[in-house]
């Protein structure tokens, strides 16, 4: 088949951009709907300081998890898209690479526990967590594998069903055993390894048994090195988001980090909209960009940029007016945290958009774009090393606020001078979408509480769709919304 001109590329991703971003968002609502049982289940059954425990304590796993991938949670559609090799090969490659790497980081963890578990004692059981970084890297890999073919569906099972309702169901169950005190880690452990299966299996059923391949040291260094800037960029965006938990973490209390977690889970909703879109962009702007493509790759990162954008707008207007009101669903202790969640909310909207800025410029630009991020990274560490002892997590907060501001800032800036075409997604038409529902959470925020979650919330969400719908809306944009998106 003829590859689509230039000029065509837009029309023709367009599709393929609505029918994964169609998929990618019901798996966000699924994940949703599982997610937000597990903080009421780990706060209320389990307590703040537990919570902030494991909080930290994951985090470092993930991002020993993190250092293992190499970037090739991104960089393998890249690998894959230049067609040196058999498909097969490439993954065998990636396997072999992140599993030697992830067995020095599980020595690491294991030989120093003080890593996961800054205080109190560490037993046997808290060393063993290390073990579970293999599984977090393959998953993440066989996932990468299939999102090159646009096997969204897979992605969808293993992060939006399987892995967010074992969390929850086994942190549930565990609550009321003798395995308490180690309940969430147990159940964090539990649902990595059923969404290793999960994503194992369609990738080995996808792509089949590997056949003639055999290891050479040379060709994963060789592998290893392309991805440098990738796995440079991943990390220190993956760095920037948890930075907060980290240095939060070393001057406040468990309890403090578990409120700050509690108001980050939900404040993250945005970014999860944001990164249901990654599995199909990847692609296709790894495929427009070896093509030559700038045009197209403009056009595809505003399309999801907005897609993104509003969906994201509808969540920060349905969270921050009755903020007090979902943080207390936590607990008594946890509306302590809503101006650090509203905070969070805002910084969750301007990453998304440095965000969809890097998934162009990682294959573009990726030591700019590694320079960029590693800049903002120690504009937020400076900020939250002066800010967090004074204001807690307020103060760590607006420090990410800061950094994420001056980031998507830069990155656009940058990227559209690159292909000589805006990125931006922002429409100054939200602004006029936004006004009825801002105006209707600001009357309601008077209601009670019950009342506000359970009438108010959806009061809101219907004035900014049905407005949006309206007047934010071009026909390419309602493509999102068509079981079978004709392109022109």
């Amino acid at each position: 088949m003829a590859r689509p001109a230039p000029s065509d590329a837009p029309l023709a991703d367009g599709a393929a951009l609505a029918k994964g971003g169609r998929t990618s968002f019901l798996g966000f609502l699924l994940r949703l709907l599982a997610r937000l049982p597990f903080i009421f289940i780990a706060s209320r059954l389990y307590g703040a300081a537990p919570l902030g425990q494991f909080a930290y304590a994951t985090m470092v796993v993930e991002f020993v998890a993190a250092l293992a991938l190499i970037g090739l949670k991104r960089g393998l559609a890249a690998d894959m898209a230049r067609g040196e090799r058999p498909e097969t090969h490439i993954i065998a490659d990636g396997i072999a690479l992140t599993m030697l790497l992830s067995a020095l980081g599980v020595a690491v963890l294991v030989l120093f526990p003080v890593l996961m578990f800054p205080a109190g004692e560490i037993g046997l059981n808290d060393r063993l967590l290390a073990l579970i970084v293999p599984a977090i890297v393959l998953s993440d890999l066989t996932l990468a594998a299939l999102a090159y073919r646009l096997r969204i569906d897979a992605q969808v099972r293993a992060r939006s069903v399987v892995e967010p309702w074992v969390l929850t169901l086994v942190a549930a169950a565990l609550a009321f055993t003798a395995w308490k005190e180690d309940g969430l880690l147990i159940a964090y452990a539990a649902s990595m390894v059923a969404a290793m299966l999960a994503s194992v299996v369609p990738c080995w059923r996808l792509f089949g048994a590997v056949e003639g391949w055999t290891p050479s040291p040379r060709r994963l260094w060789r592998m290893a090195r392309r991805n440098g800037p990738l796995a440079g960029a991943d990390l220190v965006e993956w760095g920037t988001r948890r930075l907060d938990i980290f240095i939060l973490g070393r001057f406040a209390s468990a309890e403090m980090v578990g409120i700050y977690f509690a108001a980050q889970q939900l404040a993250s909703l945005p970014q999860k909209i944001r990164s249901s879109f990654d599995a199909v962009l990847a692609p296709l702007l790894s495929q427009a960009l070896a093509r030559g493509d700038r045009v197209a790759t403009a056009a595809n990162l505003r399309q999801v940029g907005f897609w993104v954008l509003a969906f994201q707008v509808a969540a920060v207007l349905g969270l921050a007016f009755p903020g007090d009101g979902w943080m207390g669903l936590f607990g008594p202790a946890f509306p302590a945290g809503t101006m650090v969640m509203v905070t969070l909310l805002l910084v969750e909207v301007v990453a998304s958009q440095a965000s969809l800025a890097e998934a162009a410029m990682v294959y573009a630009l990726p030591r700019l774009n590694f320079l960029l991020s590693a800049a903002a990274m120690l504009v937020q560490a400076a900020l939250s090393l002066w800010l967090t002892p004074i204001y807690g997590g307020e103060g760590a907060a607006l420090s990410l606020l800061v950094a994420v501001l001056l980031l998507a800032c830069a990155k656009a800036v940058v990227l559209s001078r690159h292909l000589g075409a805006s990125v931006l997604a922002w429409r100054w038409s939200l602004l006029l979408c936004m006004a009825p529902a801002a105006l209707l959470g600001w009357l309601a925020r008077g209601w009670p509480e019950w009342l506000m979650l359970a009438a108010g919330v959806p009061l809101i969400l219907l004035a900014f769709g049905a407005t949006l719908w309206r007047f934010g809306f071009l026909p390419a944009d309602r493509l999102l919304f068509r079981r079978h998106p004709d392109p022109r």
